[in-house]
């Protein structure tokens, strides 16, 4: 390799402050830039968060502190809904699943049932034991008279429609009992 002799290029001025072949970075440049990040961070997310809102049509821009209509608005009276009278269905197999630690208690309430006339299918342990709060679940808004009469044949316990304990081709309400339950009176 060919050997040049030294020039005026190969001595750089003392006060130069070089690193390597690059100047030295200034200082204090390093806020502005995590600044400007910051804010199109925030930018984006108020956008995308706005833009959520006006899909899911959650966002309204009427008065929160009234200011509409300075009559007052006359309320309707409160309708009648109508309610299902209970029945006694033999035709739908009643499910009574022991939600709690007590041992025998879906027997029990199953030959309770059985002896005013419910079909019950079977008397089992639920899937957990430590169910808190008691209900009968049926499938069909058809189902709601006897959902009704087997709540009323078990000392008020509250119904729920749900397809929780649905089987197809299947006519049942099933009967979930937890640690609230009171056998009736």
């Amino acid at each position: 390799m060919a050997k040049y002799p030294p020039d005026r290029f190969d001595r750089p001025p003392a006060d130069l402050q070089r690193v390597g072949a690059h100047r030295a970075p200034r200082p204090g440049r390093g806020w502005l830039t995590f600044a400007w990040a910051a804010l199109a961070t925030a930018a984006l997310i108020g956008v995308g968060v706005f833009a959520m809102f006006l899909i899911n049509d959650r966002v309204s821009f009427s008065n929160p502190f009234g200011g509409g209509d300075p009559q007052p608005s006359v309320t309707a009276e409160p309708t009648a809904v109508p309610t299902v009278e209970p029945t006694l269905d033999p035709a739908v197999n009643v499910i009574v699943l022991n939600g709690t630690t007590i041992s025998g208690l879906a027997g029990q309430v199953g030959d309770s049932l059985e002896g005013q006339g419910w079909t019950v299918g079977a008397r089992s342990n639920a899937s957990t034991q430590d169910v808190q709060t008691s209900a009968i679940y049926y499938g069909d808004a058809s189902q709601e008279g006897a959902a009704r009469g087997l709540s009323a044949a078990l000392g008020g316990m509250p119904i729920q429609l749900s397809d929780q304990f649905v089987v197809e081709g299947e006519s049942r309400i099933t009967v979930v009992l937890g640690a609230d339950y009171a056998p009736p009176a």
